[in-house]
């Protein structure tokens, strides 16, 4: 599967949806057929002049329907328990509370909606140098309401990004030299500005690698934070990873513990690059056997219940008739027919006339 058929995949195009933050590449463009409303930072004009001379395609940047400025979903759009689906490619890491972020998600879905989302993995990215994101900073920044990430994400940010063979993001396999990309000064300028608090500071405020997510929301579920679960992960592709979550999401089947062992595993650097990559891979392949033989399962499980069922009508029926027989043979009627068929006999006449 491509990147967008990953992402896509739980979207049903003939649902009602949002994109969110889509910039010039959207995942689900209207002139593709989808019923879809955009959400971005600013207007389709705003945006073409940000991205003019930067070598994209212009023309992809679709009209956006709603302009967020830190408002609700609910509020900005008017709308609640809505939208089929929302699509947000990496939007998550920018957020500067997640559960908040999560929830304003929740509140515009249907009860069968979908919040699909591609987020960077941390390896592979910028981010490479930077500690994955704990649970008690997202529970502390949520519970504390910020809307703006605080001058201690600003200046871990800056102060750590750095490129790997001249590229922000890249795949495992890549190799070359990491480079800081931003100079002490200009980290200094901009820490200023996230203390002064009057500028937002766009930044990754949260780190991950797959597993480390997948159990951040299982955790948060689980301590009432958010109503979605996890109904579907690919694992990292290129510098990515991909989760879809909804109200109708399920455990996962890994244990807490077991999610904690991978996570260890994607950090180690005993297992870095190519072999990471494969083990991540062969995991999701796994899985897929585990759910495939799962609903083989359950579906036999049914099968076996309706054959029971009729197996257990097929006894009564043949009960009744061993009683009606048996009830039969004791009437008055069966034994004059039975004396009827010996005379019959004894004057060699058919038994059937």
């Amino acid at each position: 599967m491509n990147r967008n058929e990953k992402i896509l995949r739980h979207i049903n195009k003939n649902g009602q949806g949002i994109e969110i933050g889509p910039s010039y590449n959207p995942i689900a463009p209207k002139k593709a057929g989808f019923k879809v409303d955009v959400i971005d930072h600013a207007s389709r004009e705003q945006l073409i002049a940000k991205y003019d001379g930067h070598g994209v395609n212009l023309d992809n940047i679709e009209e956006v329907d709603f302009v967020w400025q830190g408002e609700s979903y609910a509020e900005l759009t008017g709308k609640h328990k809505y939208y089929d689906w929302i699509i947000a490619s990496h939007v998550i890491e920018h957020t500067p509370d997640i559960i908040g972020f999560i929830n304003d998600c929740d509140a515009i879905l249907t009860d069968d909606g979908v919040l699909s989302l591609a987020i960077p993995d941390k390896r592979y990215c910028f981010d490479h140098y930077r500690a994955i994101t704990g649970i008690s900073k997202v529970i502390d920044t949520h519970l504390s309401q910020a809307t703006f990430h605080t001058p201690g994400t600003v200046a871990d940010h800056f102060l750590n990004a750095v490129s790997r063979s001249g590229r922000i993001a890249w795949e495992s396999h890549t190799s070359g030299e990491y480079k800081l990309l931003h100079s002490m000064e200009y980290v200094r300028q901009i820490m200023n500005c996230a203390i002064d608090g009057k500028t937002y500071i766009d930044t990754h405020g949260w780190c991950f690698v797959p597993h480390s997510f997948r159990l951040m929301i299982h955790d948060l579920f689980h301590l009432g934070f958010i109503s979605l679960q996890e109904v579907d992960f690919y694992p990292t592709e290129g510098c990515e990873f991909y989760i879809t979550l909804g109200r109708k999401g399920k455990e996962t089947h890994q244990s807490r513990l077991e999610m904690l062992e991978a996570i260890d595993i994607e950090l180690s650097e005993a297992n870095t690059g190519e072999s990471i990559d494969l083990w991540e891979k062969r995991f999701y392949e796994l899985e897929q056997v585990r759910q495939q033989l799962q609903i083989q399962l359950e579906q036999n499980q049914i099968q076996l219940q309706q054959t029971q069922a009729k197996l257990a009508i097929s006894q009564s029926e043949l009960q009744a008739s061993q009683k009606m027989i048996s009830a039969m043979k004791t009437s008055k009627f069966w034994k004059l027919r039975t004396n009827w068929l010996k005379i019959k006999k004894s004057l060699g006449l058919p038994a059937n006339e």
